[in-house]
């Protein structure tokens, strides 16, 4: 019988410039090895949040998230466990404390690093840190969450809400976003888009702005995209399954389509698209 590998999430945080960083690693004395922070998902948390609260707990630092790093696997106890990795820049320093799982914090020349690391598979993330560039502008692209049924429902489309699987989706979202720190919300004026963001804008106190080439009704295959690519800093878009599959095309080439309540993350630098992941919620 198959079994669904362990997971776990972490970082790989850096700072200064981005041709000379320096890399966070910790020493966990119970293993007595050097790696990167990371941790276990806690039950029905997203792996992006997860990643953002492992890094908080061990080295006491505030990152936003840039573009994926490859998954690492291995066996722990005769068991798979994956552990999902990001680029993660310092937004915030609270303050390292040693504890009884990380009891030092280095920060270091991704050489140096490297050759101190106790893990292979933790050198090769550090290899795979130049791939693209460190310092990315994250535009989220989400998919609204369950909404019911459409035939089922009486009424205007537009007006159609989510349902209880949808909020939690909402909800999670809400978890995920802070990675990102998306300051433009944008939404199709369709109500279950704008509550698939409203969790997250309320949380940080933002407005939710709406417009009409977002909806399924409204959508341009010139001027949505025009619309959304004109969003220079940090954005979070919600809209429709019949919107986005083009609109995600249109502005980075890549084919994604996403379930209902996924996100799709697009790394820019240099006015180009240099990452496209996606993720449930």
């Amino acid at each position: 019988m198959m079994t669904d590998p362990l997971r776990a999430a972490g970082a790989v945080v850096w700072r200064g410039e981005q041709n000379r960083p320096e890399v966070a690693v910790i020493h966990r004395p119970a293993y007595d090895d050097w790696t990167l922070p990371k941790g276990k998902l806690k039950p029905g948390e997203h792996e992006i949040a997860a990643a953002l609260r492992e890094v908080r707990e061990e080295t006491g630092l505030t990152v936003l998230l840039g573009r994926a790093l490859p998954p690492v696997h291995y066996m722990t106890m005769g068991r798979l466990k994956r552990v999902d990795y990001w680029v993660a820049r310092t937004v915030a320093d609270d303050g390292f404390e040693p504890g009884d799982e990380v009891d030092e914090l280095r920060w270091l020349p991704v050489e140096e690093a490297r050759r101190l690391l106790t893990y292979e598979w933790d050198a090769g993330l550090l290899r795979a840190l130049r791939a693209a560039p460190l310092e990315t502008v994250p535009l989220v692209l989400v998919r609204h969450g369950s909404a019911g049924s459409r035939s089922e429902w009486q009424g205007d489309d537009a007006a159609r809400p989510l349902d209880a699987d949808g909020g939690s989706q909402a909800a999670t979202l809400a978890t995920a976003l802070p990675a990102y720190r998306p300051e433009t919300l944008l939404s199709s004026p369709s109500l279950r888009c704008v509550q698939t963001l409203e969790p997250y804008a309320a949380a940080i106190g933002a407005s939710l702005k709406t417009d009409p080439l977002l909806s399924e009704e409204s959508q341009d295959p010139d001027k949505t995209p025009e619309l959304v690519g004109r969003l220079s800093g940090p954005a979070a878009v919600c809209s429709h399954g019949k919107v986005l599959p083009a609109l995600i095309e249109a502005l980075s080439g890549k084919d994604v389509h996403l379930r209902k309540g996924a996100l799709a993350v697009l790394h820019r630098a240099g006015g180009q698209v240099v990452s496209v992941e996606r993720y449930e919620a």
